[in-house]
């Protein structure tokens, strides 16, 4: 078996979606949505089911040093809500994808089977990978076809994730469970004994809107009824932990939910953020997350009895609670130092970006433009540092946004001329942007030539506009 013969598979056009809608809602679904009429499901008593944790893929093969993964997209259906049986997507038929563990310096080659029949692709968010292995939203695997995604895994060990991002219809293909976590382990963490194995949790966050016969409804009109709010893909579970260190990496991989969370009656403590970890822990009473971005905490139950109950709390409600179950052994330890950032480099070039609601056209922009495959609004020589001055103009609408930059991991340099926070001081590839507000990050672009794509990540404002392009030559 040769590399030769896992070539990535060629690309094909997406074909176009119609139809806008509302200020910040995406298109209509195309498929199967059902519910646009029906009744919400009956809410589900929090903390009476078990919190899953999405199964490790092992791969299919090793060839020449590189780890080869075969996923499958594919319609299945899954049990949202207890007695309910929910038409989804997902990756190998799962509501949540499984994780893949790739390893720092170990190449990946992940091989994705449509068994669709509409054109689908996969990002790895986060990911510093080759344009062609990006996902970009032109290049698509058509019904019955393949792609094989080459991800180099230099970077430093993360937690990423991939999802759909399919041009126009990424909101509703992720909402419907085409979302899955990858994590980078990184050999240069291991001294420092956090927790690992199976105290080593990924754990993803979204909502949904479940009618009363179990389908997803997926309707702009309908966005304010009540939300379900789902952990690794059920509803409001409950997580049995041992009285010992866990290391727990949240995900927001809702469509344009925000999540504040707060943990009563126990201490986070935020090691990591969206590229990795931080150089010293930093202690948080609550965390925010837009979507698409991650933190890694560490949650110590050590000094909890065994029967006792933590719940993790959004400022909407109860979100997952934490029942301590057992005494354990624990050899881990929560460091005083993490790990150095990189250096920030010299910046040459300072570009405006301006996020803004376009009334008129019921669009979203980047600098008042909606995107266009065709063009190219940024040229950035490789190996150069950029600052980006991102300023949300939506003051009247009180919108907010935040923005995602495909390749690169970048470093906030301040919000409104305020330097951030110790929990936002890492590297990131998502950052908020609150309306009326401007957030200066710096980045440095190397590593690959080729062209890649910038957005709002409430995909909803991506998918009717607010996406952009750079090419890096």
């Amino acid at each position: 078996m040769t590399l030769g013969g896992l070539a990535v598979g060629g690309a094909v056009l997406l074909p176009g979606c119609g139809g806008r809608t509302t200020a910040g809602q995406a298109a209509p679904h195309h498929h199967g949505a059902g519910g646009g009429g029906a009744g919400l499901a009956a809410a589900v008593d929090p903390f009476t089911v078990a919190m899953p944790v999405p199964p490790v893929l092992r791969p299919t093969a090793v060839v020449g040093g590189t780890e080869v993964y075969d996923v499958a997209v594919r319609h299945t259906t899954t049990e949202i809500l207890p007695g309910l049986t929910t038409p989804v997507l997902g990756y190998n038929g799962r509501f949540v994808g499984p994780t893949i563990r790739a390893r720092r310096g170990r190449p990946a080659l992940v091989r994705v089977r449509n068994e669709m029949h509409y054109a689908t692709n996969v990002h790895l968010h986060g990911g510093v990978v080759p344009a062609s292995s990006d996902g970009h939203p032109s290049d698509a695997i058509a019904p019955g076809g393949w792609r094989a995604y080459h991800y180099p895994n230099r970077q430093r060990g993360a937690t990423l994730w991939y999802h759909d991002h399919s041009h126009h219809m990424e909101a509703e293909r992720v909402y419907r469970g085409l979302h899955g976590f990858y994590l980078v382990d990184d050999d240069a963490e291991r001294d420092l004994r956090l927790p690992s194995g199976r105290y080593d949790i990924p754990i993803m966050l979204r909502d949904a809107l479940v009618a009363d016969d179990g389908t997803l409804v997926f309707d702009p009109a309908r966005w304010a009824d009540r939300r379900t709010i789902l952990v690794n893909g059920k509803p409001q579970p409950v997580l049995r932990v041992a009285a010992r260190r866990y290391r727990l990496r949240l995900l927001n991989a809702s469509a344009h939910r925000i999540f504040r969370l707060a943990l009563p009656g126990a201490d986070m403590v935020q090691i990591a953020t969206d590229g990795g970890l931080l150089p010293a822990p930093v202690p948080r009473t609550e965390l925010s997350l837009t979507p698409a971005e991650r933190v890694e905490i560490v949650v110590d139950f050590r000094q909890q009895p065994v029967g006792t109950r933590l719940v993790l709390e959004d400022t909407s409600g109860p979100v997952l609670a934490f029942d301590v179950a057992a005494e354990a052994d624990d050899d881990s330890r929560l460091p005083d130092q993490l790990r150095a950032l990189p250096p920030l480099g010299t910046p040459t070039t300072v570009r405006d970006v301006a996020l803004s609601f376009n009334p008129g056209s019921t669009t979203f922009t980047i600098n008042g433009q909606v995107f266009d495959a065709s063009r190219v609004d940024a040229r950035i020589p490789l190996g150069s540092t950029e600052i980006w001055r991102v300023t949300n103009t939506d003051t009247a609408f009180g919108i907010t946004h935040n923005l995602h930059l495909h390749l690169v991991q970048f470093r906030v340099l301040d919000r409104d001329g305020v330097p951030p926070g110790p929990g936002e001081a890492g590297l990131k590839d998502t950052v908020a942007v609150p309306p009326g507000s401007t957030v200066r990050v710096q980045a440095t672009f190397s590593g690959f030539t080729g062209r890649y794509v910038y957005h709002c990540h409430f995909l909803e404002h991506a998918q009717i506009g607010m996406m952009a392009q750079f090419e890096v030559v």
